[in-house]
């Protein structure tokens, strides 16, 4: 008798939590979100969008209206800015004759390291291959530094770098010395010039071109950081396939 009491409560139990879900999955839409479809499917501009909703008679529904709407439109306009930008981008890469070889456009920086420091020349893009047998794409960073110091900075590492600016100084990356000059040397310092590249991905940059992507090139003396923004990483990505 007990066994049974106990089975018959667990099953009540169950019914009552099986009604409870099935209320919460038919719960009514709210009166906001349905007079936002219905405005937005009469497909008027958004200032007239913005008088229909005015119409409503309850105050409180007339200001959640009107702000969704608000947040549509601004998420509507800077959707459009950024195609902009990135067909902008994709129209600046550079494909060679077989459709093998593409570089972006290069993004040129003139920064200065402190109030008094002497200003520094970076200038850096992507560049990529096809394998014309598989159609893999392997990518590089290309990143040229000009500056005034009484020695070479030697630059021998990358870190990528988070969306808050900080940078990661334990998993350093390994960098290819392309070319290291000096020029206009005094009896105390020089002009000296740097290029290395850095390999990258294609999933690498394609899971994360949804938003800027920040490396910083290291060396003993000095950390130089760069950012490629999304539309810039999506113009180019686009280009490449």
């Amino acid at each position: 008798m007990k066994n049974f009491l106990q089975i018959s409560l667990l099953s009540i139990a169950l019914v009552g939590c099986s009604s409870i879900d099935y209320a919460e999955l038919t719960s009514p839409v709210s009166p906001s979100k349905t007079q936002i479809d219905r405005i937005i499917s009469l497909n008027l501009s958004h200032s007239e969008n913005l008088k229909e909703a005015n119409k409503l008679m309850d105050p409180a529904l007339v200001s959640t209206v009107v702000k969704e709407l608000e947040a549509r439109k601004l998420k509507a306009d800077n959707a459009a800015i950024e195609a902009e930008d990135v067909a902008n981008y994709a129209e600046m890469v550079k494909v060679s004759d077989d459709n093998l070889q593409f570089s972006g456009p290069k993004i040129s920086e003139i920064k200065t390291r402190n109030m008094i420091g002497k200003p520094e020349n970076l200038d850096y893009f992507l560049l990529g291959s096809k394998d014309k047998n598989d159609g893999s794409i392997q990518h590089k960073l290309n990143f040229s530094i000009t500056y005034t110091s009484t020695e070479k900075r030697n630059y021998s590492s990358a870190s990528y770098c988070d969306k808050w600016g900080g940078c990661d100084s334990e998993s350093l990356l390994d960098v290819a010395l392309i070319s290291s000059k000096a020029s206009g040397c005094t009896s105390y310092e020089c002009n000296y010039n740097e290029i290395i590249e850095l390999n990258l991905e294609d999933d690498f940059l394609r899971n994360n071109m949804g938003e800027d992507f920040s490396v910083s090139f290291n060396s003993k003396e000095a950390n130089n950081k760069i950012t490629f923004t999304s539309p810039y990483l999506k113009g180019y990505l686009s280009v490449a396939y």
